[in-house]
């Protein structure tokens, strides 16, 4: 990551208020051999940025990456701005890239007299394509005598797997060279022949095809009233009952008026009327070995909303009778 400056911006930049704006033009137009003071300038064309990036394994001197910028003073656009070089160093304090270029937006602002304005998407970050420069080869391990391989999801039957397809390729009789340490982790040994060729051994590691084990998982979004599920899920034979009950309360205010030159008073009088709707309670009943499959679309044949849904699912993991992981997200 780095902090720099974007300019070229029409009037969008920072105000006044953002200090350290001002400070850092004034201290970058002292390196060219312009001395101003910070409190003798007034610019809206600058905005002071925090760039970041994401610097690839055995990236070379030389390579191009990608970089995102994002404004942290007050500025209100950086469309059109320009970046100025910024050092990007890494978690070490060491730089390990230097950055520059135009800033693509994906949203604009615009505003007219009296108030009226548009904004579309966020027009305080945007991105510089292949806007930066690698500098210096960043910390990295080669492999030599032994190779970790690390599973995304970690699973004691993938792990397997991946472990006996290696030993096909590259082991024999005498000599097994990998072995699964745990669910996420498998240990490989070059092979003597790869020695000094560990890039062709872990190309043909990458060609070999291992069928991954997918746990059963169902995932329940609440909120958009999504669901998603495999269609290896099963549901243990089970009859479900599901009704809606409404309850509904209504108030209405009646005004009880005296008769004229009657000692009584104006008063306000509330009606509360009660009243309760239990529909007719539909029944589904499975087989053993259904899915949930077929499991939502009985559920929709019979009406019922994807909240039931999510309802219905929440209640049969809590029985038991779904055999698969319920996240709810």
């Amino acid at each position: 990551m780095g902090y720099g400056l974007v300019v070229g911006l029409a009037g969008t930049g920072d105000s006044q208020q953002t200090v350290f704006s001002v400070q850092s033009l004034t201290n970058l137009l002292a390196r060219m051999g312009v001395a101003v003071s910070p409190t003798t300038i007034a610019v809206h064309n600058t905005a002071a940025v925090l760039v970041t990036a994401d610097l690839p394994a055995f990236a070379q001197p030389g390579t191009r990456i990608d970089i995102t910028v994002g404004a942290i003073g007050d500025s209100k656009n950086l469309q059109g701005g320009i970046l100025v070089m910024t050092p990007l160093k890494g978690a070490d304090g060491q730089t390990y890239a230097a950055a520059q270029g135009s800033v693509v937006t994906g949203g604009f602002a615009a505003s007219g007299g009296r108030g009226n304005a548009r904004v579309v998407n966020h027009p305080t970050a945007g991105r510089v394509p292949n806007g930066a420069i690698v500098e210096k080869l960043p910390p990295s391990v080669e492999p030599r005598d032994s190779i970790k391989l690390q599973l995304r999801q970690a699973d004691f039957t993938t792990a397997g797997r991946i472990a006996a397809a290696v030993n096909r390729k590259f082991g024999d009789a005498n000599s097994q060279p990998a072995h699964a340490e745990n669910s996420a982790l498998i240990s490989v040994e070059t092979p003597p022949g790869y020695k000094t060729r560990v890039v062709e051994f872990l190309g043909e590691l990458e060609d070999l095809s291992v069928d991954t084990d997918s746990p059963a998982r169902i995932v329940v979004n609440e909120r958009t009233g999504t669901i998603v599920m495999g269609k290896d899920v099963r549901i243990s034979p089970v009859a479900i009952l599901h009704g809606t009950l409404t309850v509904e309360i209504q108030t209405t205010f009646n005004t009880s008026q005296p008769g004229p030159l009657s000692p009584g008073q104006t008063t306000v009088t509330p009606d509360v009327k009660v009243d309760t709707k239990e529909e007719k309670a539909r029944n589904v009943i499975l087989k053993q070995g259904a899915s949930v499959e077929e499991l939502v679309r009985a559920l929709t044949a019979i009406g019922s909303t994807a909240r039931d849904i999510i309802a219905i699912l929440q209640s049969l993991k809590a029985a038991g009778a779904i055999q698969a992981e319920l996240e709810v997200i």
